[in-house]
């Protein structure tokens, strides 16, 4: 058994589990427009008996639905004035897995099916760009990488506390230090040996640069599934900081003196057969030691030309455009370079493992939106023939007369909105529903007053 299949399921094996009493639970799930995961937990023999075979219904609003759960006006597909019905979910047994860290349960992701609604839920867009891909005779394979902190206190003393004077893990940027990783292995090691339990293939895991900062690296795969394993992988995270009376992170930017959360997407294209990179060529580029194909240079030259425009999907909160910063890793300018951390897009590794590594991406993003917006850019790059400026070499935060990542999240909507390209490749209904999604982050954004605004105001004005 390799890795990969551990802790999958197959029908048949749910099937036995349930018999010998050992699954007794079924989570069935959905990514929401924040990427989280919701849904039910059912009683594995109505699962077996019902949900196979009718779907499961749940209310609608989950996708028209604020951080706090809070009912929300504006948007047109749900709202009172559709009197909040039903969504339909239906379980894709592809992704049926042992939840390990559950007790006697398994999980399984579900697709929204009929109607409107259904077109905007995350994995429905991401499909749709995969359906573009197929058609073009294209495998899109990748993986994302995501940082997080990891804090002393539990979710609810955070709370408590107000989310000040929490104490991470480290003391210190322990960026690959193996020391400071050892601390942090009582909570570290678990979340490796669930990911796997689960299905969900481990690499690595690392200290980053940051404080009680840490990244675990899950291995390739083609994209749905690739999106799959990462929202996966945020639960399973969050859930075992639970049990153990500890809190995580993926906000963008969690502090002002502190390193960004980065959810890094590597990505190439590969032949139905999984045996070529359509990324490797003949023509040489100057600083790169191998050669690229015009596939390469064509899905390259999308990402560049609608980086801007799709930052929406890279960035989705307030919060996200404060972890851009000129030399925090963070990049500031869409760009490319060949083993370039500094630049916006940066083609790495040799050979078969020859991929383009999007950097732009926080670890606040929903996985599904940001693999298709990468996917819809690139597609259009190769159908038309878009070439890539030259590579950088250097230190890309101090280019000028380039362009620029977005500074805030009016900006991101503006240009999302705006843009022809972004309509015509998600078409119009996407288009509303999450420019809807990005102003009312605004509006609960705008009404707010910050620590920061009582520390400078308070007594001073």
């Amino acid at each position: 058994m390799t890795t990969e299949d551990r802790g999958r399921l197959s029908l048949e094996e749910l099937e036995r589990s349930v018999r010998s009493g050992e699954i007794k639970t079924v989570i069935v799930a959905f990514p929401d427009l924040y990427g989280r995961l919701m849904g039910k937990r059912v009683t594995a023999e109505f699962f077996l008996g019902h949900v196979l075979e009718h779907g499961l219904h749940v209310c609608g609003y989950l996708l028209a639905t604020g951080m706090e759960m809070e009912l929300l006006s504006g948007y047109r597909l749900c709202g009172w004035h559709t009197g909040y019905g039903d969504i339909k979910l239906f379980p894709d047994l592809d992704t049926l897995r042992k939840a390990s860290w559950i007790f006697g349960a398994a999980i399984v992701l579900a697709d929204v099916v009929g109607g409107e609604l259904a077109r905007v839920a995350p994995r429905a867009v991401l499909k749709e760009q995969l359906a573009r891909a197929t058609a073009a005779g294209v495998l899109p394979m990748g993986a994302a990488e995501l940082e997080m902190f990891l804090f002393r206190e539990s979710y609810e003393e955070a709370r408590r506390k107000g989310y000040r004077d929490l104490e991470p893990f480290g003391d210190y940027i322990e960026d690959y230090h193996i020391l400071q990783s050892s601390r942090e292995e009582t909570l570290i090691g678990p979340m490796r040996e669930h990911l796997i339990a689960s299905g969900i293939p481990v690499e690595t895991s690392k200290g980053e640069y940051g404080p009680g900062q840490h990244e675990i690296n899950i291995a390739y795969a083609p994209l749905l599934e690739a999106a799959d394993r990462t929202v996966l992988f945020k639960e399973i995270c969050k859930e075992v900081a639970l049990e153990q009376g500890r809190a995580v992170t993926f906000m963008a930017k969690w502090d002002e003196g502190m390193s960004g959360n980065s959810m890094h997407i590597h990505l190439s294209l590969w032949d139905k057969e999984r045996t070529r990179n359509l990324f490797l060529g003949a023509e040489r580029i100057k600083g790169m030691p191998l050669g690229v194909s015009d596939i390469f240079q064509h899905f390259l030259g999308g990402l560049l030309a609608h980086a801007q425009e799709l930052s929406l999907f890279f960035a989705p909160t307030v919060n996200s455009y404060k972890r851009y910063r000129p030399g925090s890793f963070a990049p500031t300018r869409i760009v490319w370079g060949y083993d370039n951390r500094s630049a916006g897009f940066r083609a790495t590794g040799e050979g078969k493992s020859f991929r383009i590594e999007c950097r732009l991406p926080g670890a606040d993003a929903n996985p599904y939106l940001a693999f298709a917006a990468l996917l819809a850019a690139g597609l259009d790059g190769i159908e038309e023939g878009i070439a890539p400026p030259p590579p950088v070499a250097g230190n890309a935060y101090l280019l000028e007369d380039v362009p620029q990542v977005p500074r805030s999240l009016e900006e991101a909507l503006e240009l999302f909105r705006g843009s022809e390209f972004v309509r015509r490749a998600f078409g119009d209904v996407v288009v509303e529903h999450y420019s809807r999604f990005a102003e009312a982050e605004l509006e609960a954004y705008r009404t707010a007053v910050t620590d920061w605004e009582k520390r400078r105001y308070f007594e001073r004005i």
